[in-house]
C-alpha cells in the first residue's frame, strides 16, 4: 500500500535541515568563542600569533557556516537548490522525479537531462522524520505542477 499524498505547502516554501544547522552554527560560534578567548588569555602571544588563532577560528567557523547552507526553495516557477558551494535553479518541468530512497544522505532529483541533482536541504541525518515528510512535500508540489512522477518509495 502506498503513503498516503501529503497536502501541498503552500508556495514558496523552504526546506532545509534546520536542526543540523542549529547544531552546526552553535559549535562554529562556541568554537569562535572559545577559540578567541583561549588566544587573548594566553600571556605568551604576540599579537601576530592571536591573530592567527582568531583567524583559525573564524576559519572554523566559516566551514561550518557552509555546512549549514543547504536548502531547497519551492515557490510557483520552480525550485532553488542551494547545495554547498553552488545553487542551481530548475523549472517545474525539468524535474521528473523526487527521490530519498533508505541509507541516502539526501534527496536526488532526476532531473528531464538524464542527470541527478544532489539537494542536501532535505537530508535525513538528525530528522529523518522531517525529511521524510519535507521529501514527499516536494514529491507532491513536483507531480502537480511538472511532468514528474515517481514509483520509488520514500523513507525507509
Amino acid at each position: 500500500m502506498s503513503a498516503p499524498r501529503p497536502e501541498l505547502p503552500t508556495l514558496p516554501v523552504t526546506f532545509r535541515p534546520t536542526l543540523t544547522r542549529v547544531v552546526l552554527l552553535s559549535v562554529g560560534l562556541a568554537m569562535f568563542l572559545v577559540i578567541t578567548v583561549v588566544a587573548l588569555m594566553l600571556e605568551r602571544l604576540n599579537p601576530a600569533e592571536r591573530a592567527s588563532f582568531v583567524f583559525v577560528a573564524a576559519l572554523f567557523f566559516g566551514v561550518l557556516a557552509l555546512l549549514s547552507r543547504p536548502k531547497v526553495a519551492a515557490d510557483d516557477t520552480g525550485v532553488t537548490v542551494v547545495n554547498l558551494t553552488r545553487t542551481r535553479r530548475l523549472a517545474w518541468e525539468e524535474i521528473l522525479r523526487v527521490n530519498l530512497r533508505s541509507g541516502d544522505p539526501w534527496v536526488f532529483l532526476d532531473l528531464s537531462d538524464g542527470t541527478s541533482l544532489p539537494a542536501l536541504g532535505i537530508q535525513p541525518g538528525l530528522a529523518k522524520q522531517q525529511a521524510i515528510r519535507d521529501a514527499r512535500a516536494l514529491r507532491s508540489l513536483a507531480e502537480a505542477r511538472g511532468a514528474g512522477g515517481d514509483d520509488t518509495p520514500t523513507g525507509g
